[in-house]
């Protein structure tokens, strides 16, 4: 430290941040530097969920419904797609075999389920050592082997001595139609209509406009892979990602999708994400490369704006989530239940925020700044002094760090709370949305 220069530290903290001033005196000249960083310290539970310090002297926890994302999974791909041919690199060396929950799956998920059993014990909502009677809660997944197994893994830890069964209404392999983001209805006016609104979200240049705000982003995935030395590239087959080959299909009764470089792009910047998640050597998550938090954050942001394309157009959102919406109507309007944890994708996630008009975002400490590996919608009823009910959304999810050090989450390390808001859903002064209101908004679009 400089003799000749006095230094003062200053700790400001508030729910989110810390601020450091340092005033660097000399005899010519003031200094003041102001670094912001996220807050390390703990804080109270409701100081975690952005409520004020009074809020539970007038609001009582009464219910919980949960849309669960799977946990980390191993890429869908096989070992003899395409995906396994664009790169000279050898992928991670899966514990799972495709498109199932990895053991590190497993045991964030556990981690995830003890962190809400501390925090609805802390609310009053449920006992320590729970087991509750079968009308009070529900735990209800696609039927994948990945969905299941998140969901039997979240309530062991939740509750570890309930034996909970997970529902599901289809063979194991079988999508759900409840969580299977399908088209429904497909006709030429709807696909006039979708194509109006993809088209806008390409800008001037339309469809191929989609894949060029992505052109970045692929080069930096191309230079990962070193796809101009993979097997794909000596053939013949494809030794970049190309922005003017995107297809969309709407087919009833089938996932809207896209064709040409976007989606084997999506599929690569998938997995590489997720041998992110898994490999804890950062060179070798990387293939060689070092990746700045800023250059993975690029990487994934390919598969977001894949999802964002295909899932979050208005007119597909809502009829691809109405399923789901009704569904989670329904335990809104339950008298007895409790806790439900419903788990899909990230697809389901984003179509039903999507659906239900949300404000715009961006979430924190994750490389997934969307709908994070994990993530739940965790959508709270509480009810005031008067008896009146009231509605809270958040999503919460482990950040990316805590994914990857497989960090221990309790009431102290809590994993990342950011609250929801909806066009047209005014919050009180507590951050909370009349029931009433949050449900007529959830028919409205569900009879849209």
């Amino acid at each position: 430290m400089d003799k000749n220069v006095s230094y003062m530290i200053i700790f400001v903290a508030d729910i989110e941040t810390i601020t450091i001033f340092q005033v660097m005196k000399t005899s010519h000249l003031c200094i003041i530097a102001i670094l912001t960083i996220y807050a390390l310290l703990p804080t109270s539970v409701s100081a975690q969920n952005g409520h004020p310090a009074d809020f539970h002297e007038r609001y009582t926890l009464k219910e919980v419904v949960v849309l669960s994302r799977h946990n980390i999974r191993s890429p869908i791909s096989g070992k003899r797609s395409t995906l396994m041919r664009i790169t000279p690199h050898k992928w991670f060396m899966w514990s799972s075999a495709p498109g199932e929950l990895s053991l590190r799956g497993g045991v964030l998920e556990t981690m995830m389920g003890q962190y809400f059993r501390k925090w609805l014990v802390n609310e009053g909502l449920i006992d320590e050592h729970e087991i509750p009677e079968e009308s009070t809660i529900r735990f209800y997944a696609n039927s994948l082997q990945r969905t299941v197994a998140t969901a039997q893994f979240f309530s062991s830890g939740m509750l570890p001595l309930a034996n909970i069964h997970i529902e599901r209404h289809c063979d194991i392999g079988r999508m759900d139609p409840v969580f299977n983001p399908q088209l429904t209805q497909v006709d030429e006016k709807f696909r006039a209509d979708a194509m109006k609104q993809f088209e806008a979200m390409g800008g001037e240049n339309g469809l191929n406009g989609i894949s060029e705000k992505m052109s970045e982003n692929f080069r930096l995935l191309e230079e990962v892979l070193d796809m101009s030395q993979s097997e794909a590239c000596r053939n013949g087959a494809t030794c970049c990602f190309h922005t003017d080959d995107l297809i969309i299909h709407l087919v009833q009764n089938r996932e809207p999708a896209l064709g040409g470089s976007f989606r084997l792009a999506c599929q690569a910047a998938d997995a590489l994400v997720l041998q992110y998640y898994e490999e804890a050597d950062d060179l070798k998550a990387s293939f060689g490369d070092t990746l700045t938090t800023n250059e993975w954050m690029k990487i994934s942001e390919i598969k977001d704006w894949y999802g964002d394309v295909l899932f979050t157009a208005p007119i597909v959102a809502r009829q691809v989530a109405r399923p789901l919406l009704q569904t989670i109507l329904d335990e809104l309007q339950k008298d007895d239940r409790k806790f439900t944890f419903l788990c899909g994708h990230d697809s389901n996630i984003g179509s039903v925020l999507a659906a239900l008009n949300v404000e715009e975002y961006l979430l924190p400490q994750t490389i997934e700044r969307k709908t994070p590996i994990g993530a739940k919608l965790v959508i709270e009823k509480w009810e005031d002094k008067e008896g009146q009910n009231f509605t809270c959304v958040r999503l919460v999810y482990q950040s990316t760090e805590q994914l990857r050090q497989m960090s221990l989450l309790d009431l102290d390390n809590p994993p990342v709370s950011f609250p929801i808001r909806f066009n047209g859903l005014e919050p009180n002064a507590d951050g909370l949305v009349p029931l009433e209101a949050f449900l007529q908004h959830i028919e409205t679009v569900i009879n849209n």
